[in-house]
């Protein structure tokens, strides 16, 4: 190989890890752990330090199978906190097996059966006057609406939740980080 070949073939491969670097920048981390768009919601989240509640609601509702499939999945991924928002012994209570039904319904509140990223989410917001009706898998309806840069979700108890991480990019869809955990009308 001659040096001009040599040079080449080195710009070349400096140019793919450079991509490919760059290509991770775009999707950001989450809860320190970075969030692989060739790996699936549930591959990924199992690494984020902020959402091990939900990773184990997710494990104790039988979804982690369904949350790995094909999609595409739309997944509004409340944080550690905010199910720490919830009252004392919520969560205790909702991982017991018998009351898997409540917690099925509760995450699939959370779980729109097609992929939107933010902002296709604020143009239908815009093109609805202000706020979108989001429906979930669940069977709840969500109403979307956005302030300055920031998407706010109000679900059907009243409770209102920021999107703090949008687009973090899966193989099977798209996560975007909440602060509230949104509950359907019981």
């Amino acid at each position: 190989m001659n040096a001009s070949n040599m040079v080449k073939a080195a710009m070349a491969t400096a140019f793919l890890a450079l991509s490919s670097g760059m290509a991770l920048a775009e999707n950001p981390m989450v809860g320190g752990a970075e969030m692989f768009p060739e790996k699936n919601i549930v591959e990924n989240a199992v690494n984020s330090k902020d959402h091990t509640t939900l990773v184990a609601a997710v494990t104790a509702a039988g979804l982690a199978e369904t949350l790995s499939g094909a999609g595409p999945f739309t997944v509004f991924a409340p944080t550690n906190d905010a199910f720490a928002k919830l009252p004392a012994g919520t969560v205790e209570t909702l991982l017991k097996p018998e009351n898997k039904d409540t917690l099925v319904k509760i995450l699939t509140c959370h779980v729109v059966g097609k992929e939107v990223m933010s902002d296709a989410l604020k143009g239908m917001i815009a093109d609805d006057k202000g706020t979108h009706p989001v429906p979930t898998l669940g069977g709840c309806t969500l109403q979307a609406t956005y302030e300055g840069d920031m998407i706010k979700l109000t679900d059907e108890m009243g409770n209102v939740a920021t999107v703090t991480q949008a687009d973090v990019k899966q193989s099977n869809g798209v996560i975007h980080v909440i602060d509230t955990v949104m509950l359907p009308k019981m």
